[in-house]
């Protein structure tokens, strides 16, 4: 006489595969988190500015106002200049004012790369004293 759990079936024995899941979930986070400690973390030193107020004459000096029109043509405080003059005249202004800078100030129908070209003129002789004006 044969039991019911003795009978054969036609059916394939179930695979749990939960605890298998389980395990592996848990291998992945244990490598994730080695991973992390392992790594160094890397970072930019960046050199805060301070809270004092620097007190030197230097700061009340107005910047220059190189301007470039449509046309390409120089000026310097409305004044119109060829670019040789404008040269000099920069180059002059940054030497009697150390703490001074110069702005350019184009205008919005002049070509981009007329505006960086002279851009990359005045910083030749200016470095980190000459900036671009966003909004003349």
């Amino acid at each position: 006489m044969r039991f019911k759990s003795q009978q054969r079936s036609n059916q394939l024995p179930g695979i749990n595969l939960t605890p298998m899941l389980n395990v592996m979930m848990g291998i992945l986070a244990f490598f994730v988190m080695i991973t992390m400690m392992l790594s160094e973390e890397q970072g930019l030193e960046v050199p805060l500015p301070s809270n004092e107020p620097r007190a030197t004459q230097q700061d009340d000096l107005p910047p220059l106002i190189v301007e470039l029109d449509a046309t390409g043509q120089f000026a310097i405080e409305q004044v119109p200049v060829n670019s040789a003059q404008v040269l000099t005249q920069v180059q002059t202004y940054l030497a009697e004012n150390p703490g001074a800078f110069v702005v350019l100030q184009a205008d919005r129908q002049l070509p981009y790369e007329r505006v960086v070209q002279a851009l990359a003129e005045l910083k030749q002789i200016g470095g980190d004293r000459v900036s671009l004006a966003v909004d003349p």
